[in-house]
């Protein structure tokens, strides 16, 4: 190959390789997407369904916030949200906060509730195991979630805790803000004794998850 010819040929592959992170750079550049488009297809998903469904699609202003912000919350949103939504919670009358561990165990593990498919009166689970590890002998649970292994042996039982805990379930926003945890007395998923017997699951020492 002459002089010339190879000269052409490294500049050429040179060109290339220049232009290359360019191109793929352009390929891989995240698209802006109006978030008044994504709200209103999905409202039409749900055109036919009823108001009570049409109305759970509807965020409210700690979802749209942490919409916002792609759950990448600012302090002060942060503790704006926290604020809104401790508001919201209800603790027991009767100051009792721990139920039926073994009560909560079925409700751990029952994740009806909340769907189509669902029959009328059918009584809500909190689906725990979707996202959490409860008892050492369980193979099969979800990862989104910290282990719960041990939850009321580590905290040795602190009364402070176990509010604390009802405060999550609850409203899991009002501890963290943008929680992925599901608000569950708050969006009246689960009812008081469901909580508590949750608790119950979580801190009572002869408990499963405790052993």
């Amino acid at each position: 190959m002459t002089t010339s010819l190879k000269t052409a040929a490294l500049a050429l592959a040179a060109g290339l390789f220049t232009a290359l992170p360019f191109a793929a750079s352009a390929q891989t550049a995240p698209k802006t997407v109006d978030p008044a488009v994504v709200d209103a297809y999905i409202k039409s998903t749900f055109g036919h369904s009823s108001p009570e469904w049409l109305a759970r699609i509807e965020p409210d202003e700690t979802l749209k916030t942490c919409n916002r912000f792609h759950n990448e919350v600012p302090s002060a949103e942060a503790d704006a949200i926290v604020k809104r939504e401790l508001a919201r919670v209800v603790y027991p009358a009767d100051g009792k906060f721990l139920g039926d561990w073994k009560a909560g165990r079925k409700i751990a593990d029952n994740g009806r509730g909340g769907q189509f498919s669902d029959k009328p009166g059918t009584i809500s689970g909190g689906n725990c195991y979707a996202c959490h590890q409860l008892e050492k002998a369980e193979v099969s649970f979800g990862t989104l979630g910290p282990s719960l292994t041990n939850y009321g042996k580590d905290r040795k039982y602190a009364p402070d805790e176990i509010k604390t805990t009802f405060t999550k379930i609850y409203n899991s926003q009002a501890v963290v803000a943008c929680s992925n945890m599901p608000r569950f007395g708050a969006n009246k998923v689960l009812d008081e004794q469901q909580i508590k017997d949750l608790l119950a699951l979580l801190f009572d020492p002869e408990s499963p998850v405790n052993k």
